[in-house]
């Protein structure tokens, strides 16, 4: 009999090879995880969101409020951004990185992932290769490989901050490496690349014709009187080979809005465009009208927000060091803690031997009642990221209860 089309729906093969080989989002899976304990009455603290604990600021919520009100953002606007804030975004890149750019060099997207996304499958094809600094945030592997690129792991070490070296690219460019992807300050180290090495990079990029596609999200987040720097400010020579990433999520405590954007040549910009005006059109209007707000206000509320940050940064990194068999570099930027657990692996702690970050996050969860992302999620076997965006009396309280879990050791 022959084979009817469709038979493989009922033999398993229902989803699709290119979503079957996405790996979901470790961070929001284990967020999501400490809030259904939560709900189920556990005493759960959670260090695995990448959000700030503060609310929106009231002038950013009165605009949407006044904006949900009129009729005209009920309807389609057009898909690369509504040109008031695609205007505010011009001017906010110039007041914090020095640069100037066009209206028709930035597209606005449904969030930071959304742009990382739209530029993969803008710049990429089916073979390129992406030299992706190790640690790196979840999402952007998984964006090169949706594009049908490969990424190519850059391993950076504690020993020197987490920060990437030049002879490292120099050893795994090939002849399919198309671009670099850079974060600064970084998720989920913290560490803020210098001046000098964002200079070396991008010296390398236009030495070996390579796009730069670096993700600036956390610009306004560094401490000790720690610069961050615009790596196309620094290598000027990149502009027709640069994407820029920013959104409004960590920088004004609005992660549920949704409004992110790219900025790069205008070629680009359109076909990122074209292609997103087929799968999501226009973002909400609401959301980029609150948006426009924020970026057109100070940045009073994000330095209130930084010394709240600076403050747990030092408490954290000072108690997760205090815990034997654990060490913790000082983050530089961000907000997040990055320890090594490598001394308590294969311990034996209540009658478990955890071999892995994967097995440790489970038992400590378990055990202790605290959550955080094992450090597999951001290729770094061995670690944990902690987000101290979180209150004073929880950051104490999480850390007091792995300490005391760890010193059970047998």
């Amino acid at each position: 009999m022959q084979k009817i089309m469709g038979d493989d729906i009922m033999s398993g093969n229902r989803v699709s090879k290119l979503v079957s080989n996405i790996s979901p989002s470790q961070t929001l899976a284990v967020d999501a995880k400490a809030k259904e304990l939560k709900q189920l009455g556990e005493p759960v603290i959670g260090f695995g969101a990448g959000e700030p604990d503060f609310p929106s600021p009231d002038h950013v919520v009165q605009a949407a409020v006044i904006a949900a009100q009129d009729s005209k953002n009920h309807k389609y606007t057009p898909t690369q951004g509504m040109p008031s804030l695609i205007k505010a975004i011009v001017e906010k890149t110039n007041r914090d990185s020095d640069l100037s750019f066009q209206p028709s060099e930035i597209l606005v997207t449904n969030g930071g992932k959304h742009a990382v996304a739209n530029t993969c499958i803008t710049l990429l094809d089916p073979g390129d290769e992406v030299l992706l600094p190790s640690p790196y945030w979840t999402t952007y592997p998984e964006a090169i490989r949706l594009s049908g690129a490969v990424p190519v792991e850059v391993p950076t070490s504690e020993e020197n901050g987490f920060h990437v070296e030049v002879t490292q690219l120099e050893e795994l460019i090939t002849s399919n490496t198309k671009a670099i992807l850079i974060n600064s300050p970084t998720n989920p180290t913290g560490a803020v690349l210098t001046a000098e090495e964002l200079t070396s990079i991008g010296q390398f990029a236009l030495s070996n014709n390579l796009w730069v596609i670096t993700d600036e999200i956390y610009e306004h987040l560094t401490f000790d009187g720690i610069e961050q720097y615009s790596i196309l400010k620094l290598v000027p020579e990149l502009k027709n080979t640069c994407i820029i990433l920013n959104g409004v999520a960590k920088t004004y405590a609005m992660t549920g809005w949704r409004v992110g954007w790219m900025i790069g040549p205008k070629d680009i910009i359109d076909s990122a465009t074209t292609f997103q005006s087929q799968f999501t059109s226009n973002v909400s209007n609401v959301s980029q009208k609150a948006a426009e707000a924020a970026l057109l206000g100070s940045l009073d509320y994000v330095h209130l927000m930084k010394n709240s940050f600076l403050k747990r940064r030092n408490i954290i990194t000072e108690m997760l060091n205090e815990i034997p068999g654990v060490t913790c570099n000082l983050p530089e930027g961000a907000f997040y803690a990055f320890p090594s657990l490598k001394g308590i692996l294969g311990k034996e702690i209540r009658g478990r031997v955890n071999q892995s970050t994967l097995e440790l996050a489970d038992f400590v969860l378990d055990e202790a009642k605290v959550a955080f992302v094992p450090g597999e999620a951001f290729g770094a076997p061995g670690y944990g990221r902690f987000s101290y965006a979180l209150s004073d009396d929880d950051l104490v309280e999480g850390i007091s209860r792995i300490k005391a879990l760890f010193a059970e050791e047998n």
